[in-house]
């Protein structure tokens, strides 16, 4: 990688400002001054800023319990968004694994690791999304036999992939799907004749909402919890 692409990856500096030091001499590669932006460097090389060294980021992944009145975006001219709450380095380079609409709260999943979050959102993979669904009338003895032979949603060409549920109780149920169609599950209830009060996601694969975080906070994932997708 050139080198002032690689500083610019690995701090907030733009390339520009990134040949401006290395012209006033304060950038070194293995202790060596630095003379040209198109030097190439490595993950092997030792690269410093007056001294200091610098590295490029990792992949990284975060849940977070996402409040209602957030967005599951990166920007947003009317609401405060998903990565707004995020407070990290370069947080304008993450990315949202599976949005959930504005007043659905719960499990969302940060990355800026783009073959993770394919594998998450894509209905190939089978990654199974659950939810805590409030009614706002009771559940339908007809419900699970739907859900699994698929929804037909209006305006969609296929079916929707079998999805299950467990009844809590007369309002509430568990329900689980492998998809991410477009208010899905609002619209899987409305075909259903029923309507979704509130809706809370609480499981992206194996990986479970932390419930010691408070809504708008957020966690790295564990090693095993970033390994259960695949």
């Amino acid at each position: 990688m050139r080198l002032d692409k690689y500083i610019s990856n690995a701090t907030d500096l733009s390339r520009t400002e990134a040949k401006r030091l290395i012209k006033a001499g304060d950038v070194s590669i293995d202790a060596k001054m630095a003379t040209s932006g198109s030097q190439k460097v490595s993950s092997d090389h030792s690269v410093t800023i007056d001294g200091s060294p610098i590295t490029l980021l990792v992949d990284r992944y975060f849940m977070m319990n996402k409040p209602a009145g957030v967005v599951s975006a990166t920007k947003d001219h009317s609401n405060p968004t998903a990565i707004d709450l995020i407070y990290e380095h370069r947080n304008q380079q993450l990315q949202i694994a599976g949005r959930l609409d504005i007043d659905t709260t719960g499990l969302l999943l940060i990355t800026d690791d783009g073959q993770w979050n394919h594998i998450v959102t894509s209905p190939r993979t089978d990654c199974k999304k659950i939810y805590l669904v409030e009614l706002e009338n009771p559940v339908g003895d007809d419900y699970q036999k739907k859900l699994e032979e698929g929804i037909a949603l209006e305006g969609e060409k296929r079916r929707c992939l079998p999805a299950t549920m467990e009844v809590i109780d007369d309002h509430h149920i568990r329900l689980c799907i492998s998809e991410g169609k477009y208010h899905q599950v609002k619209r899987m209830i409305t075909s259903l004749g029923n309507e979704v009060l509130s809706l809370h996601r609480m499981q992206i694969g194996g990986i479970e909402l932390d419930p010691e975080l408070e809504p708008g906070d957020y966690r790295p994932l564990t090693a095993d919890e970033i390994a259960s997708i695949q």
